[in-house]
This record gives C-alpha cells, structure tokens and sequence, in this order.
C-alpha cells in the first residue's frame, strides 16, 4: 500500500472517465521496480478499468548535460521498455520538452499521474502542466524514502538535526508493496504521436542536439538491471568492510550506484 503522504494533486481537473487510457509521466524516477509512481499508475487504470501508457520526454538542453550522460540514460531507458513490455505497458518516448508531451498526450487521458522532481527545470516542467492540461495531474514521491514535507517544515541547518526527523518516520514509509499485474493491456493501443526510437543509441544520439565531446563511459552501463549488479556485489562483498575502507580508492569498495541513483534507475 503506498502511504497517502506520497500523493499530492497539482491541480483540480475532473477525471475525464470518457476518454482513452491513462498516463504515467516518467522523468526522474526511471525504473520499473520499487517505483510508487508506476504502482499507483497501475492502480488508477485497473480502478478506472482503462490501459496505461507510460511516456518519458527527452529534451536536448537538460542544464549541463551532455552525450555521455544521454547514452547512460538511454541505456536505462531500454531496460526499462523492456521490462514495461514485460507487463503489457506501452513505452512512448518523443524527443520534445517533456511538459509539451505531456500536455499533448493529455488530450486522449483520464488522468496523468508523474513523479516528483526537485529541481528548478523541473518543477517549472510540472507546474506548466498541471496548468495546461484539462485532467488531473497526480505527483507520487518515489524518489526519497521520507516524503520532504513529512521529514521536516523548515530549512535544516544540520544533518543530524534532520536525520533524526528522517529516522523517527522510516518505518512508516519502508513498507514493501506487491507489484499490481495491469488488467488492460496497451500494447496495441494506437497512440497518434511520434515516438523517439531508441533500439540503436548511436543513432538515436545523433539525431539529438547535445554536447557530444565527452563520450560515453567505457566503465558503466545505463539500467536498473545493472544497478542491482552492482548493489549485490555492494552488499555480498563490500558492506563488511565499507565503513574502514570508503575512503581508499586503491581498495574499490565504493557501491558504484552514483549515476544510477542520478537517473533514478535504482530506488
């Protein structure tokens, strides 16, 4: 069960019972597992009895990003189709601002459910939507354990003053929750739109206008499938000794999960 401190509506648009499916606005939180967004997405289209879409949007001049950090993250992006496919999910990715997506692929959805961004662009990105669209938009906190507001109301000048505001709610907000099977399957649901394809990366890299000095990582792959390679090597070999050894980069006992916490491909 996802704790109703998660889900907050941006706006006050009636469901729109009549029309096609509903959509699930995946932009930081890109993962299938462990994903409060996506279960209560799926919830809302069993309840509703509609399909479920999931849409994310790539823009080319995300703040300071480049070509490396897009192929890492259309890596992720493939696992992730891959594993939505799994669940009868259709993925649409369209090379587009992802509010402007948002708001056209609104027009044929009930309801819009998307997850929580902290930063300034995106925030911006959620509050045009909310505004521009006629059914509700839905923001379920996938991306933190402790929802910001529960943890605390005011600006913190410490981490232990908030750490132990974070702690005293962790229980409360660690519950496991079953993955819901989708009743309706959208995978042959005709979307009219132009979908992005990413099968090829190289290809797909060079259709999008980036800073592509910096090339990919020849150490790191993209996707919540190596993100837990890389966090059961962590926990089976290195969390014994992680505390005495974090600090000598001769030893490799970092998790190696930074990039893959960045882009949410892992929770």
């Amino acid at each position: 069960m996802i704790n109703e401190s998660r889900i907050k509506y941006l706006n006050d648009k009636d469901i729109i019972k009549a029309n096609n499916y509903i959509v699930y606005w995946m932009q930081s939180s890109q993962r299938t597992k462990y994903n409060h967004a996506l279960e209560y997405a799926i919830k809302l289209a069993n309840e509703y009895d509609k399909p479920l879409i999931v849409y994310f949007g790539i823009t080319d001049d995300f703040p300071e990003a480049n070509s490396r950090h897009y192929y890492f993250m259309l890596e992720g992006l493939q696992d992730v189709k891959d594993k939505l496919k799994k669940r009868n999910i259709k993925f649409i990715i369209k090379h587009i601002s992802p509010e402007e997506g948002a708001v056209e692929l609104s027009k044929n959805a009930a309801m819009m459910v998307v997850d929580r961004g902290y930063l300034k662009v995106e925030r911006k990105w959620r509050k045009y939507t909310s505004d521009n669209i006629n059914c509700p938009l839905i923001q379920v906190e996938t991306n933190v354990l402790v929802p910001v507001e529960v943890a605390s109301d005011k600006e913190e000048y410490a981490a232990y003053t908030i750490r132990k505001k974070i702690n005293k709610n962790l229980k409360e907000f660690t519950n496991d929750f079953d993955e819901e099977k989708l009743k309706n399957s959208s995978m042959d649901l005709d979307i009219d739109t132009e979908i992005f394809e990413i099968d090829d990366i190289d290809k797909a890299i060079d259709k999008l206008d980036l800073d592509k000095e910096v090339k990919k990582s020849k150490f790191l792959k993209g996707g919540e499938s190596e993100a837990e390679k890389y966090l059961n090597v962590f926990l089976d070999e290195k969390l014994e000794e992680y505390d005495g050894l974090r600090n000598h980069p001769d030893k490799d006992y970092t998790s190696k999960l930074s990039p893959y916490l960045h882009f949410g491909q892992i929770s």
